[in-house]
Order: structure tokens, then C-alpha cells, then sequence
């Protein structure tokens, strides 16, 4: 048994809005994925018998890709620790209150325990984004030589058709020359735009003509700008919840704890991390000369919570997934606390720690990929290879 099975694919169009990333993972053709599909395959081969059955459901989820990216996760998390040397005990019995952290770990006849969290950025309000199905029809419009923007004006109450939508679109789109286009906004010219309106919605696109070097793939998106997202929480928050989460869960291990975030965000900033951890910076002025400390409002720093020193480090890797893998630093948080029992970082992971108000990096030792027995860019190739149209003789 494995994950995914050998098979003949054909469909290398990228993920549909309305395509989980379980289907996305199983149907997506070509070398590229093919090598992300074998290497899931080998590294949920390395688990114990009793945990596969349970993390290949949660890969195969086809309800939930926050499971799935949660399962991908700790299987990373567990293979970069065999990688570098531990041998590594699955939801091991410890603790003082009857729940079982994701790992116990030995290296170097020194044990720690990793309990790992995925963390995802929440919209706010639904009706600034495009339900999927729409989504997908506008995508699936040919448009070799144009992406379009699109705007929400007004949301109806059901899907509006998408026959007429895909079709008007395909008419306004063709009746455009790109290099005409961009000559004339050259001059100042706005691009052109196109409104459509049809069961209650209403929807604005502006046509951004393609580069010449990418013309001519009719099978390329055609959304090339998304309606702006409101986002629920930021990214500190987020991460200060997380480790909160799990950090007080299993009570007293009496061993260095680490928990270990797969941060999802758009734009992931050290900055946020230190905030979560360490405490919001902030400037003060005594007598016009300025001086800077931080808040008593971080994970370890805050002062109404002295518990928090069981967590020795939060290991923070930013958008964990199969094609960053081979190339995104963990890097270990370490704890200030001097309560708080301490850890070694693993070769392949750098580290942050707070000296008085400033935080000092360290790089890691060794590249990450050497500890996945991954080559240095791998997945190999593109995922996405252009298709271009053949011109007649």
C-alpha cells in the first residue's frame, strides 16, 4: 500500500479553485509531481505501521486541505528528524495530563519532544473573494494573450450562469490587441475594462496584456489579479495562539519542548514572529532622547503567565510544502526564560534568540535538504511547463 498509486496521468492544469489539494495532489500530471507523489510515498513508508493508515487519511482528506497540509507537516517534521540522526517515538505516553504529544526524539543520548501545529491565515468576509466555481470558469476562458483583474461590485445570491460570463468574456477578450494595448497606456491610456452583470452580481475586469516572451499558451490562467482579501487575523497573533495552544496541552513533560509551527501566510515576516515570542517593540522618549524595549505581551515575555516556560522553542518554518521543502530554513525560537528546560537546535535548522531587547540570528549549519536526503532544488523541472500553440507553415 502507498498514498498515491502508479498510474497514467494526463491533466496538468493547474489546482481549480474548487479542486481540494488531496484531488489537486492525486490528479496533477508531469515529472515534477510525479517525484513530490513518490517522495510522500517513501517518506510515509518510513512511519510506523500503526501511524500510516491514520496520517494517509488525513492526505487523501478530501474535505479539508487544512488536514492535509497538517499531515504533510509532520511528515516533514518527521523525516527531518531521521534525517539528522534521532530515532523518533510516535504520540509517546508522557506528560500530565493523559494526551500524547506528535514526538518524542533521542539524539546523542539527549531526548526532546516535538508537538507540531498548522497554522493558516482565516479570511474575514466571503464576499470579497470568488466563490470557486466562478473562479474556475474565468480561468478556464482562452486568453493567450491577456490576464484579467476582476473585481466584486455586488455578490448575488446564487452562482451566477457561467456559460454566458466564460462566453462574453471570450468575445471582449478577442476583440483586443495586446500590442495596441500597451502602446496606448504607454501614452496614459487606461487599460481597457469590461463590466458584466447577471443574477444580482456584478463583476469589473481590466485586461493586462501579456508580456510577447508569454504569449500563446491558451492554456494558462486567465485571473492574473484576484479580488483584494480581507484577512480575520495577522500573522502574530496566529502564531502567539498556536504555541499557546499546544504549549500548555500535555502539562509537565519534565523534558525540552519544542513546538513546531508550518506558518502559512502571504507574506511571512520575521518581525511577526519575534512579536508572538518576544514581545511587541515599542520606543519610548525620556527627555527627547529616544529609547526602545519591547511590550510584556509575547509568548515568553508576558507577565501575567510564568507556565509558558515549559516551551523550550517553537520551530518556525514559513509556508512548508513539498516544493519549498528542499529549500526553507527551519529556525528554532529559543526560549528566554531561564525556567524553561533547554535545547539543542539540529544541524539543518538556524536560530533566533533574545539578548536583552534585540534578537540574534544564527545560521544553520547545513543545508536543509541534506537532512531530507533531498538534492539542493529539488522537485526537478517545472511545474507548470508552458504549452505553446503551434503556428502554421
Amino acid at each position: 500500500m502507498a498514498v498515491y498509486t502508479s498510474r497514467n496521468r494526463t491533466d496538468a492544469s493547474p489546482n481549480r479553485a474548487s479542486e481540494s489539494k488531496s484531488e489537486f495532489f492525486e490528479r496533477i500530471a508531469g515529472p515534477f509531481w510525479d517525484q513530490v507523489r513518490d517522495v510522500i510515498n517513501e517518506w510515509w513508508s518510513h512511519l510506523p505501521d500503526h501511524a500510516q493508515s491514520g496520517l494517509r487519511s488525513r492526505l487523501l482528506d478530501r474535505n479539508s486541505d487544512t488536514n492535509v497540509f497538517s499531515a504533510l507537516w509532520e511528515l516533514y517534521l518527521h523525516e527531518m528528524l531521521l534525517g539528522s540522526g534521532c530515532t523518533v517515538e510516535l504520540e509517546p505516553g508522557i506528560g500530565t495530563r493523559g494526551k500524547n504529544p506528535d514526538f518524542l526524539v533521542t539524539r546523542d543520548g539527549k531526548q526532546f519532544v516535538v508537538e507540531a501545529i498548522w497554522t493558516t491565515q482565516r479570511l474575514g468576509d466571503p464576499g470579497t473573494i470568488l466563490p470557486p466555481h466562478l473562479n474556475d470558469a474565468i480561468d478556464s476562458v482562452p486568453s493567450p494573450n491577456f490576464f484579467v483583474s476582476c473585481e466584486i461590485e455586488k455578490t448575488g445570491s446564487a452562482t451566477p450562469p457561467q456559460k454566458r460570463l466564460k462566453s462574453e468574456l471570450m468575445r471582449w477578450l478577442a476583440d483586443l490587441d495586446p500590442d495596441r494595448v500597451i502602446a496606448e497606456h504607454e501614452r496614459d491610456v487606461p487599460l481597457p475594462k469590461y463590466t458584466w452583470q447577471e443574477a444580482g452580481w456584478c463583476l469589473s475586469f481590466e485586461a493586462i496584456p501579456r508580456s510577447p516572451g508569454k504569449r500563446g499558451d491558451p492554456t494558462s490562467r486567465t485571473i492574473g489579479i484576484y479580488p483584494a482579501m480581507d484577512w480575520l487575523d495577522n500573522d502574530s497573533e496566529r502564531v502567539f495562539d498556536a504555541v499557546k495552544r499546544k504549549g500548555g496541552k500535555y502539562g509537565d513533560l519534565e523534558l525540552p519542548f519544542i513546538v513546531a509551527v508550518g506558518h502559512a501566510a502571504a507574506f511571512p515576516e520575521d518581525e511577526d514572529i519575534e512579536t508572538a515570542l518576544y514581545g511587541s517593540s515599542v520606543e519610548y522618549s525620556h527627555a527627547g532622547a529616544p529609547t526602545f524595549g519591547r511590550r510584556p505581551d509575547g509568548y515568553w515575555t508576558a507577565t501575567y503567565n510564568h507556565a509558558h516556560g515549559r516551551v523550550s522553542g517553537v520551530l518556525i518554518v514559513d509556508n512548508p510544502a513539498p516544493w519549498t521543502w528542499a529549500k526553507r530554513t527551519p529556525v528554532l525560537w529559543q526560549s528566554p526564560d531561564p525556567s524553561s528546560p533547554p535545547v539543542t537546535a539540529l544541524p539543518t535548522w538556524a536560530t533566533a534568540q533574545l539578548v536583552g531587547i534585540q534578537v540574534e540570528h544564527q545560521s544553520a549549519a547545513h543545508p536543509t535538504h541534506t537532512a531530507l536526503g533531498l538534492s539542493e532544488h529539488w522537485p526537478i523541472g517545472e511545474a507548470f511547463p508552458r504549452h505553446h500553440q503551434s503556428n502554421p507553415a
